[in-house]
């Protein structure tokens, strides 16, 4: 061979050598963000029996797993943004409007719902019956004001009740707390959080730790029946670049949603033990095996908020459908 050609050989050999390594490292890593409640569990459970793994595993690839906790949609999209996370775990809120900022640049998506939950506004305060009790004297709490999936329902029922011009009427008395400091709240009284948006397990908490403690609004009355709350979403560079690792994760998603259907005793220790909880086993398990309660990867009942979140200008597309804001997968061809 002449040396020009033998010389070319080699350095493309070794292009290819770095660029298969390259491959190899984006296939193998994947960061994963959630914040705090059981809507978390399939995670959890994918966490403690290491299905990633198992999954990245039986395509060839070891795969290196990292969880990320984290408070409110907005850190977890500026997260995915910076590309210090590879999945991100947020209400549907969030994701809409990730959505909706990256369109035709990162194309962010969802991935997959957690399953479906209802969303309890809880208040302390004897005097708020519904949310037109609440005043300036008030304060909400909520994962992220405005952002979040909490926020956005209570903004859609506000649109219900006062009229579409006064959707964010409730912003300039809500504030962003995590779950686990606003629970306490509620539950001790005598602080300036009358109110919290929250999710499972801390509302259910709260009812059973304050007397005075009461649902003001459910999130499934809103949205008009069980709706997924919480996703996980991705940008579509991750999902190309690392399709097996990807797919790993959906999978490893799914046997997660199947096992705590199938097991909910296990699924309740499991949360317990990954989330160092401190919570009742029994009001755990309560919430794990109520009916209204789904584990399901499949999203349900997302597309309301979307349409609302766009009629309001709180995103500028409009998506025809939750085709248009999820991947398609296998999982979310059923998906509304």
């Amino acid at each position: 061979m002449h040396p020009i050609l033998r010389k070319t050989a080699t350095t493309i050999a070794g292009l290819g050598l770095v660029l298969s390594s390259l491959a190899a490292h984006a296939e193998g890593q994947i960061r994963i963000a959630e914040q705090f409640g059981i809507v978390y569990l399939l995670l959890n459970v994918a966490q403690d029996q290491k299905l990633i793994e198992k999954h990245a595993k039986a395509a060839g690839i070891d795969a290196k797993v990292e969880w990320v906790k984290l408070s409110g949609g907005s850190a977890v999209n500026d997260a995915l943004l910076s590309g210090n996370i590879e999945i991100a775990g947020a209400g549907v809120g969030p994701l809409l409007t990730i959505w909706d900022r990256t369109k035709g640049k990162q194309n962010v998506k969802g991935v997959a719902s957690l399953g479906n939950f209802p969303y309890y506004l809880v208040t302390n305060n004897p005097n708020v019956k519904s949310i037109a009790d609440f005043t300036e004297k008030d304060r909400i709490a909520v994962p992220a004001v405005g952002v979040s999936v909490q926020s956005r329902v209570l903004q859609l029922a506000s649109a219900k009740l006062w009229g579409d011009k006064e959707f964010a009427k409730l912003d300039k008395i809500s504030v962003a707390v995590p779950h686990p400091d606003a629970a306490a709240a509620i539950i001790k009284g005598g602080t300036e959080i009358t109110g919290h948006f929250g999710n499972p397990p801390f509302q259910e908490q709260e009812l059973a730790g304050n007397p005075q403690a009461r649902i003001v609004l459910n999130s499934y009355q809103v949205l008009g029946g069980p709706a997924s709350a919480t996703v996980l979403y991705a940008t579509e560079k991750f999902r190309n670049d690392s399709p097996k690792t990807y797919q790993a994760f959906v999978e490893a998603l799914n046997e997660a949603a199947q096992f705590v259907t199938a097991n909910p005793e296990k699924a309740a220790d499991i949360y317990i033990k990954v989330s160092n909880a401190k919570i009742d086993r029994d009001l755990l398990l309560k919430i794990i095996k109520n009916p209204e309660v789904q584990f399901k990867t499949t999203p349900q009942n997302t597309y309301a908020l979307a349409e609302f979140m766009h009629r309001v200008g709180a995103i500028k597309n409009k998506p025809a459908s939750v085709k248009d804001y999820f991947f398609d997968d296998a999982q979310n061809a059923a998906g509304n």
